[in-house]
């Protein structure tokens, strides 16, 4: 069975940093493209970052130059660095992952995270 756990969301104050990550288990299980969404209060959940298998990466225009998205395929972690956070960064963060099952070509998933909370100050 896939489970996602993220970890690393706090409270910071605006400018400030964090790294969160998501550590994915399933050693049958392949991670294809991951990524992190988030959810504001009273907002729809959008998409922050993602990234491939092979490393290529996608930003939300808000975050673009302020967050990096990284993983490492050896542990099936996924990180996202924050940097010069702002208050409307505040969200609960959830990490995603579209997950295939070789060698069965028809098996593919999305699974998510239970979230982590990133608050971010004035």
């Amino acid at each position: 069975q896939v489970q996602l756990v993220e970890s690393g969301g706090g409270l910071v104050q605006a400018g400030g940093s964090l790294r969160l990550s998501c550590a994915a288990s399933g050693s049958i299980f392949r991670f294809n493209a991951m990524g992190w969404y988030r959810q504001a209060p009273g907002k729809q959940r959008e998409l922050v970052a993602t990234i491939t298998s092979g490393g290529s990466t996608n930003y939300a225009d808000s975050v673009k130059g302020r967050f990096t998205i990284s993983r490492d395929n050896v542990n099936n972690t996924v990180y996202l660095q924050m940097y010069s956070l702002k208050p409307e960064d505040t969200a609960v963060y959830y990490c995603n992952a579209d997950v295939s099952r070789p060698p069965f070509y028809a098996y593919n998933r999305e699974y998510w995270g239970q979230g982590t909370q990133v608050t971010v100050s004035s």
